[in-house]
């Protein structure tokens, strides 16, 4: 099927080849040299797969695959290196890795998993969409806003979050509106659903 793989390795002829080889099965392909380029780039709404060189530099393979949960972004992950070994590739498969191929790797058998990770991202697809949805209207809260919605997700009554910011309960009320409106969230308990997701932590009181 069509789709996109993201491809990180730092080895520029290994990079290439792998360029190469996804091109002619005619796939698109994004190609980083390092765990940081592909950290700071942005995931498409379309099926993709991650084909993930594992012992990097600057940031590993396992360093990329626990950010990347952090954040929910279930992308299906082929795992590439030049050292494999039992225990790691337990470790990654533990991690969330589809699949965990040793150098050099096989043609036929690399366009195969990424064929079925491909496959598999379809699914995923919808809870990346959903994920970013609800991280743009976080984004669009005010600073005070965000940590107004901290005190709320703790519990914490409109008297006692105004007393802790030192403000009129009359303003909480207000942010509590706008947050809920921006949110796009009618109780409390969808509201702790979302920051759930996002994991967003609450408020300590002082």
């Amino acid at each position: 099927m069509n789709g996109l793989v993201m491809v990180v390795e730092d080895e520029d002829l290994v990079r290439a080849a792998l360029v190469r080889l996804l091109q002619s099965a005619d796939y698109q392909v994004r190609d980083f040299a390092s765990g940081t380029d592909f950290l700071s780039s942005t995931i498409p709404e379309s099926p993709v797969c991650l084909l993930l060189d594992m012992q990097m530099p600057d940031t590993t393979g396992m360093d990329i695959i626990e950010q990347l949960a952090s954040i929910e972004a279930r992308i299906p992950v082929i795992f590439i290196t030049g050292h494999g070994s039992i225990p790691l590739s337990v470790r990654a498969m533990k991690s969330g890795a589809r699949e965990f191929l040793t150098k050099p790797v096989c043609p036929d058998a690399l366009l195969a998993a990424v064929e079925e990770a491909l496959i598999s991202d379809q699914t995923n697809l919808q809870h990346r969409i959903e994920q970013c949805e609800l991280t743009t209207r976080y984004n669009s809260l005010t600073p005070r806003e965000q940590q107004v919605l901290e005190f709320i997700i703790s519990g914490l009554l409109i008297k006692q979050i105004a007393a802790e910011l030192a403000v009129s309960e009359i303003t909480i009320k207000v942010h509590k509106k706008q947050i809920m409106n921006k949110m796009r969230t009618k109780s409390i308990t969808d509201l702790v659903r979302i920051t759930e997701r996002l994991h967003i932590s609450q408020a300590r009181s002082r």
